[in-house]
């Protein structure tokens, strides 16, 4: 079979086949690494392997160290809830939303308060209201069962 072969230094050494190529990295004393297998004819490089997978390891720890994982916090709320409860639940979620974080808020009923929907969708979009400064909607505010849900991330423009 042949390949393509480059050399150490990256020089592109031609084609040539596998013994060749075999015998021609154990000479230098190095491996033979097959970098682009589906390449007509596959491109293979003389290299130290060892060296090769801790750059590599090197390369995907960097990846992992500047990615940014995304937490979702959550608020409960209430439909008939008081309007200092209220301002603490707010001020919570201002925190979440400053540290980065996502922000789930959920509005439960219980009992007869489902007859009053709209109270509860006030409440939701009061806390929305109060929150546009810092975040954005995602989810807009849905009723599911029992309970509103929304959702919001803060806004990277403001």
């Amino acid at each position: 079979m042949k390949i393509r072969l480059i050399d150490a230094d990256g020089e592109m050494l031609g084609v040539y086949g596998t013994k060749q190529a075999i015998e021609k990295a154990y000479e230098i004393g190095m491996d033979l690494v097959e970098i682009s297998p589906n390449a007509e004819p596959p491109v293979c490089k003389i290299l130290d392997y060892g060296k090769f997978r801790f750059e590599q390891q090197k390369k995907q720890s960097e990846a992992k160290k500047r990615q940014v994982t995304v937490n979702v916090k959550e608020i409960k709320l209430r439909p008939a809830i008081g309007d200092h409860d209220y301002q603490t639940k707010l001020k919570a979620a201002r925190k979440f939303i400053e540290q980065g974080d996502k922000l789930k808020v959920s509005l439960r009923f219980r009992g007869r308060e489902m007859a009053h929907i709209q109270l509860g969708m006030e409440v939701v979009q009061r806390m929305k209201a109060d929150m546009l400064d810092i975040a954005k909607v995602d989810q807009e505010a849905k009723t599911e069962g029992r309970q509103i849900l929304m959702v919001m991330s803060p806004d990277t423009t403001k």
